[in-house]
């Protein structure tokens, strides 16, 4: 895993295509990341991929064939491919993070979200593996922010719940008495701990726009012959992909230099937005009319309880200085406008 290998590739010549065998470098800094199909979780790849980190991803259904097919509740298979694979850290994305969801499926949801995360932790553990369990704001219930690290949590909904537990069971499971391996590329040795990285809801480069909370109402934005009623109620901070892939490399990096680098973190975007409010962004950064949108003041009544704002103080890892911030209209232009119906507008703008 470290050093040179061959690496097989596909050379164009005048007339006919080649394949040759090549040496490449892999880097000797070693990261796992689970979940790596999901839309946080290819960005968490693609950010340690891109910055000198040898990186396996791990997935389900999605994973074949670019990354490993894992199932995360086969306790023999974890354990394989890190013993096999020897991470010096481990960022833990996969989840089910739906609320709804959860409420309708609490026994799945709770095998993914709390026993699978455990039993990782437990794993990195054995091989010292700092381990980055990806968490939610909805911990809190919203009645006081910003919420800091050490603030008591109290989840509204089994979603919240689950992935406290889930905190709970990584903290429990990877506190390791003794010294672990040593990571020879820094030549120093550090215990395995875990982190605890909460984050609001998320953004960006989308495969489907029913990816995120935010993109799948780019639809309902595009499509002004019809009113569309949009939540006022609920106060967000939306978060792009990019910028929480980055504070994650960036805290694995902290961590290989300081031991002392573990236990809860909250990153967040900074811009305060309801539903309707980021979708009239969305139709301001494509010049799109927002008079069909309307807002609801009143608290939602449909589906799981969720807090009215659960924004995140993110003073603990600013004051470490790890973090990066993409303004929504940037960051929401550039995740949105291949799905843009209008291509003629589209080829105008970006050919």
């Amino acid at each position: 895993m470290v050093g040179r290998e061959k690496e097989l590739k596909i050379r164009f010549v005048p007339g006919r295509c080649e394949l040759v065998e090549e040496d490449v470098d892999i880097p000797s800094r070693r990261v796992l990341i689970t979940g790596a199909t999901g839309l946080l979780g290819r960005a968490v790849f693609k950010e340690f991929n891109e910055n000198n980190w040898n990186a396996v991803g791990c997935g389900f259904r999605r994973a074949q064939p670019r990354f490993e097919q894992i199932n995360l509740l086969d306790c023999i298979a974890v354990h394989d491919i890190i013993h096999d694979f020897q991470p010096h850290v481990i960022v833990h994305c996969a989840a089910e993070r739906r609320p709804d969801v959860v409420e309708s499926q609490p026994d799945a949801a709770s095998q993914l979200n709390v026993a699978a995360s455990g039993n990782l932790a437990k794993e990195a553990a054995g091989v010292g593996a700092f381990l980055i369990y990806i968490s939610t704001d909805y911990v809190f219930d919203g009645t006081s922010p910003p919420y800091k690290e050490n603030d008591v949590p109290n989840p509204l909904n089994l979603y919240g719940k689950s992935k406290l537990e889930g905190e709970k069971a990584v903290l429990e499971n990877n506190e390791v008495p003794h010294l672990a391996r040593c990571y020879s590329f820094q030549g120093s040795c550090l215990i395995s701990d875990a982190a605890v990285l909460r984050i609001p809801v998320l953004y960006g480069e989308v495969e489907r726009l029913e990816e995120s909370a935010v993109t799948v109402m780019f639809d309902k934005v595009q499509f002004s012959n019809k009113s569309a009623n949009m939540d006022h109620w609920q106060q967000r901070f939306p978060t792009n992909v990019k910028d929480v892939a980055a504070v994650c490399r960036q805290l694995a990096e902290k961590r290989m230099l300081d031991p002392s680098v573990k236990g809860t973190f909250h990153w967040s975007g900074n811009e305060q937005m309801t539903k309707y409010e980021m979708a009239c962004a969305i139709a301001d950064a494509f010049n799109l009319p927002s008079s069909h949108l309307r807002p609801i003041t009143d608290c939602p009544v449909v589906g799981a309880l969720r807090p009215r704002n659960a924004q995140l103080d993110c003073s603990r890892l600013e004051m470490l200085g790890i973090g990066q911030r993409t303004p929504f209209r940037t960051g929401i232009k550039e995740s949105l406008w291949p799905f843009l119906v209008d291509k003629r507008w589209r080829q105008t703008v970006f050919h």
